[in-house]
């Protein structure tokens, strides 16, 4: 009753004494006759939406602002700016900051570090390089790549988990012996380094070496590093195949022996003989949650996964690196037992042959090779349709200096859709920033790296209605953002940096094919970034208003 008593007088006062004009308030961009998507999940609602200096500063109807740029969102849907939580850029958003592919999407934040990370790179590992305008650029720890990023000025935000396997090389190199004591100390200290620079957490890629050489037990030991800084355990589990029950388990495990949240990377079974048990695996989730295990997962919508050709090849032959790889396909006893493994399978490990059913059809050429576009059972033919196609493909990774970027058709739909619906389940593309021009254009890539986010808007909301749209948002924004602990982003709310979308949700979808990638999606109109208007029209600006995003750790981390 007192405040609003003083109110009252205040009021008689000054129109008493004379007050003075009203004065509407300025901003740098002024967001009209919106439909507000918040990204909280929440209804939509129509509003207009003030921007200044970078951050959000008003929200309601009819906004009487001032404002330097005005954009008239009538039709559209205005929602925060996408995070991909899962994404490849580390190098490309180095070698062409515009990001043009991702920030075509509406994606204003790239999530980086799956496995392999820009940083660390010291002990064995030599300081990164990279030529950039005509000059060779080296790094060495997380500190000087996040600098590097904000000196050459990017048009996304980034942010970086710390890899598992990028920390193991840089101890261990390219051998697979078990790491001493002391060892595993100096990896400790690299993880807590970087966990001081900002990185966001630990993520895994345990499928190949050299992560798959990290027990559960060196997994649970490494992730309780990042605990105190308040990170979180990313992983690409082990086996996504016919092992993929017990490698959800094992990444359960690791979260709560850690003491930490976890995040299963593109979740799926990608082996056709466990096709249709997707409620087997969110059920091991889903009772983990209920004993208290803060267990999440993400995915992309394709029923497709891009991986390297040469992960046919059995973990074992990968031991000293690319080189000796060379060397045992050149050994005939050693090829012999690789040519074995892969038809017949080694324990515990993801063999992509045998999860495609031995379908080389399924397997499509997607680096920048002379194959490119291909599916392999097309290339056999193309090399005389060799009776023994294994050793043929054995010969095709010699010819090719070990690797060949691939993508393997190892899913399903059903299975994809099932997961997508829970709540704990976002998007991530797995996917990296590529151009239809440029230096970014090579390659087959896939889809993926032009089409998630306009996807799921226009094929799972708007044509299946799998999801809704106030969901959907919700999965590619503030669920995200709130798993890596971006806790200014991916909301519409007054001081929330200004990462803004806005999409025509009757129109919005991919164009990019297996076969012809290089087309951006339809129904992205603007794309606003730390207030800077990046996306006009469909088209880039030229805005390099992105930045680094560097982890603040609590109070409590040493």
């Amino acid at each position: 009753m007192r405040s609003v008593l003083l109110v009252f007088v205040c009021l008689i006062s000054s129109s008493m004494l004379g007050a003075t004009e009203y004065t509407a308030p300025e901003c740098d961009i002024l967001i009209q006759n919106g439909r507000v998507i918040d990204g909280s999940g929440n209804p939509w609602f129509f509003a207009d939406i003030a921007i200044k200096d970078g951050r959000i500063t008003a929200i309601g109807k009819s906004l009487p602002h001032f404002a330097t740029l005005a954009i008239d969102a009538k039709g559209l849907v205005v929602s925060p700016g996408f995070i991909d939580i899962h994404s490849h850029s580390d190098t490309n958003i180095l070698r062409d900051g515009l990001a043009q592919s991702k920030i075509r999407q509406g994606v204003t934040t790239e999530i980086l570090g799956e496995g392999g990370s820009a940083a660390p790179s010291t002990g064995v590992r030599a300081p990164r390089s990279l030529k950039i305008d005509g000059q060779i650029r080296r790094w060495s720890t997380f500190t000087e790549y996040f600098d590097l990023i904000d000196e050459q000025t990017i048009s996304v935000n980034i942010a970086s988990y710390v890899g598992l396997s990028t920390v193991w090389e840089c101890v261990m190199g390219n051998s697979f012996a078990r790491p001493n004591e002391s060892q595993f100390a100096e990896m400790e200290q690299l993880i807590t380094t970087a966990m001081q620079q900002g990185a966001l957490g630990l993520s895994s890629q345990v499928m190949m070496p050299p992560g798959s050489l990290a027990t559960t037990d060196d997994l649970v030991r490494l992730a309780t590093v990042v605990a105190p800084f308040g990170g979180l355990y990313s992983t690409h589990i082990r086996n996504e195949g016919l092992g993929v029950f017990a490698s959800v388990r094992e990444a359960i495990s690791v979260g709560e022996r850690a003491g930490i949240p976890v995040d299963i990377i593109h979740i799926k079974i990608a082996d056709e003989s466990n096709w249709g048990r997707m409620n087997e695996v969110v059920q091991l989730i889903e009772d983990a949650r209920l004993r208290g295990v803060d267990v999440q997962a993400n995915v992309y919508p394709y029923t497709r996964g891009n991986n390297n050709l040469i992960s046919i090849i059995p973990p074992w032959a990968h031991e000293g690196g690319t080189k000796r790889l060379l060397e045992r396909l050149a050994t005939p006893a050693d090829r012999k037992q690789i040519h074995h493994d892969i038809i017949n399978g080694v324990d515990d490990w993801y063999n992509h042959y045998t999860a495609v059913g031995g379908d080389w059809s399924r397997m499509l050429i997607s680096g920048n090779h002379q194959f490119r576009g291909l599916t392999m059972d097309r290339v056999f033919m193309l090399r005389g349709n060799p009776e023994d196609k294994v050793d043929d493909l054995l010969s095709i990774l010699q010819e090719n200096g070990g690797g060949i970027s691939t993508v393997f058709a190892h899913h399903t739909e059903k299975d994809m859709n099932y997961v997508l619906q829970k709540p704990w389940c976002s998007v991530g593309s797995d996917g990296s920033a590529y151009a239809i021009e440029g230096p970014l254009r090579v390659g087959n890539p896939h889809p993926r790296n032009f089409g998630t986010f306009p996807r799921v808007l226009g094929k799972y909301v708007r044509q299946q209605k799998l999801l809704s749209l106030e969901d959907a948002v919700r999965k590619m924004t503030s669920l995200n953002a709130n798993k890596v602990g971006l806790r200014d982003r991916g909301l519409i709310k007054i001081g929330f940096a200004a990462d803004i979308v806005m999409f025509d949700a009757e129109t919005v979808i991919d164009q990019s094919t297996y076969t012809d990638p290089f087309a951006y999606p339809t129904g992205i109109h603007y794309v606003v970034v730390n207030g800077q208007l990046t996306v006009k029209d469909g088209e880039h600006t030229g805005a390099r208003a992105g930045r680094s995003l560097r982890k603040v750790a609590p109070l409590k981390a040493p």
